[in-house]
């Protein structure tokens, strides 16, 4: 049994644009995400949770892109861009594990900025490398096992004799309308997972942040308030964006899905969201920014020294 994808172009020209297009995307998503996991690494100063939160969204994002950015290159130049039931149900799973991990991780960072902000003198005592470490692997196993539960449910449905996917990957939304079963139940299901991966975080993340800004506002130094919010800026800016995409895709039932207006959402948060978080954290911290320009002196200098 295989699925075929209906999404690519059929015009060669549309197809080499597409294949330069998103090759660039992913050079500097691999690029931009690297440099932040090196130089978080290589610098001390950094050696801190919310920095070693940073470098773990970088490494999420790079595995997340690799589960589908390869496969979009490779099928531009297939005739036949098939996949078999089971390569698309373990695509399918990395895909909304790492997703979710991803959304996880971005509560857990809200947190962080919470307890450092409403807590200054018990930050070193409640954020430990091991609670640090646990967050981090607890987000990716969570979000591993709810995606592993919804894929296998959904794989277990009948699927109708039209194979095509209006889509350029294996996500739940066009996969999940190929199924013949009437039940609603099938997409209660992905509903409840999109709610605990996405909605649940998200109110989290809402709750935490009014915590922080009621704090911040009692701050009598202009100068504080200015270094709190715009610590917290760049991580809000990244939640709008991965949140807003993702609930678009996943909270609402599957009947609503329209095929271009989403395979051009699913896009933005496979390959804009990625590409977009490097430059948001870099560009608006001063720190990043420092360890990022030393790193790249440093691999500029050992190459002169060697020619």
């Amino acid at each position: 049994m295989e699925f075929v994808f209906l999404a690519y172009p059929k015009r060669p020209e549309l197809r080499m644009l597409c294949f330069i297009g998103v090759s660039l995307a992913y050079g500097l998503i691999i690029s931009g995400n690297i440099l932040i996991v090196v130089s978080i690494q290589t610098e001390t100063r950094l050696h801190t949770p919310m920095y070693y939160f940073l470098g773990s969204l970088s490494g999420i994002e790079l595995c997340y892109t690799a589960v589908v950015v390869p496969h979009i290159l490779a099928n531009n130049f297939q005739s036949e861009k098939t996949i078999t039931l089971l390569s698309c149900a373990t695509q399918m799973v990395f895909l909304i594990g790492l997703g979710s991990a991803d959304c996880f991780l971005l509560a857990i960072m809200a947190y962080d900025r919470y307890i450092a902000i409403c807590h200054p003198l018990q930050y070193p005592l409640i954020m430990t490398v091991t609670l640090c470490v646990r967050l981090v692997v607890a987000s990716v196993v969570i979000g591993l096992f709810l995606s592993l539960q919804l894929v296998v449910f959904i794989f277990c449905l009948p699927f109708c004799q039209d194979r095509g996917i209006e889509h350029f990957f294996c996500d739940a939304p066009p996969v999940m309308r190929l199924v013949c079963a009437t039940s609603h139940i099938h997409e209660l299901s992905v509903l409840m997972a999109a709610t605990i991966a996405i909605a649940v975080p998200f109110f989290f993340i809402a709750t935490t942040y009014a915590l922080i800004v009621a704090a911040v506002l009692k701050l009598h130094s202009a100068a504080g308030r200015h270094k709190a919010f715009n610590t917290c800026s760049s991580h809000l800016m990244v939640v709008m964006l991965q949140y807003g995409c993702c609930a678009f895709m996943y909270l609402r039932p599957i009947s609503s899905y329209h095929p271009k207006q989403d395979q051009f959402i699913s896009l933005v948060y496979t390959l804009g969201t990625p590409f977009l978080n490097p430059l948001i954290y870099t560009l608006r911290n001063s720190e990043m920014k420092g360890a990022i320009g030393n790193v790249l002196t440093r691999k500029y200098l050992s190459r002169k020294m060697i020619g």
